[in-house]
């Protein structure tokens, strides 16, 4: 990872949770400090530290996330290390493919497939973003989880709600990070997990979590479009696509101000309104 901001030798707070130590193309993060509500490890930061690995292995700086799917297998823990395994599946002239695995104390938390494109011209288009009020006229949300402590990002919607009701929503980082593609394609990472679990909700169960709810994210993917510049306002939509068997599946873009599409992501959740939850059905 770069050193942080020009003329800082400090990392920022995102550039410090994806410093992995290396052996090969084994990967380790040191005891990951970023919990979910739920108190398990963070879903959103895994991923982030995955995309960091597998990008570690792709050769020269041309090519970038085209996109990655992800399943989390089990409720990770914070404060454990996990050691992420790259497969390289696959080097081409214009796409490179890379699988990680990433363990934690000997078990299969999260299995990755992520793809990398070298930039090259194209068609640009993409659907106007939904109706959103501006981020001037929305309301302050609560945030918390995501190991990110309040002060790590910024967040607003057209009513008073917290992060975990999902999306629509306004978010940004409120400081600034490292003027690097990848880096910022891992924040996006990190971000686009904060509450499309949510939405993903089937509409006959309860928004808590906790005794009486059994909701974990199953598989999350993104798909990369355009540049992200973390500490720029960005408005996350997300729409409720499908429930069956228990499952909701969700799907959400984030786009800039100018109404960009910046990425698109899709998840989909286990959502039961039962007893006591196990270990492995919580939230990631």
């Amino acid at each position: 990872m770069p050193d942080g901001q020009a003329g800082s030798p400090t990392p920022s707070w995102i550039a410090k949770l994806l410093e992995l130590e290396r052996d090969g193309d084994v990967f380790l993060a040191r005891e990951p400090a970023g919990s979910n509500q739920s108190g398990r490890l963070f879903g959103g930061l895994v991923a982030a530290q995955s995309l960091t690995a597998a990008a570690a292995t792709i050769e020269g700086a041309a090519k970038l996330p085209q996109s990655l799917h992800a399943y989390f297998v089990r409720g990770g823990k914070p404060d454990v290390d996990v050691e992420l395994v790259v497969e390289r599946t696959r080097d081409g002239r214009s796409f490179d493919t890379r699988r990680v695995t990433a363990i934690q104390s000997g078990d299969v938390i999260l299995e990755m497939l992520a793809s990398f494109h070298i930039v090259e011209p194209g068609a640009d288009s993409h659907p106007p973003p939904p109706p959103m009020p501006p981020v001037e006229d929305c309301v302050e949300l609560e945030v918390g989880g995501g190991g990110s402590g309040p002060a790590r990002f910024e967040m607003r919607a057209p009513t008073k709600q917290t992060m975990f009701m999902g999306p629509p929503h306004w978010v940004r980082m409120t400081d600034p990070i490292e003027d690097d593609p990848m880096v910022q394609a891992c924040a996006l990472t990190y971000v686009s997990d904060m509450g499309l679990m949510a939405a993903a909700r089937p509409p006959d169960t309860k928004l808590t979590f906790g005794p009486g709810t059994v909701a974990a994210s199953l598989d999350h993917s993104i798909w990369f479009h355009r540049p992200y510049l973390p500490d720029r306002w960005h408005c996350y939509h997300a729409s409720h696509l499908n429930s069956v068997g228990a499952r909701g599946l969700a799907i959400g873009g984030l786009y800039d101000q100018a109404g960009a599409l910046v990425a698109t992501m899709s998840q989909e959740a286990l959502w039961r309104n039962v007893g006591a939850t196990s270990d492995k059905e919580q939230p990631t």
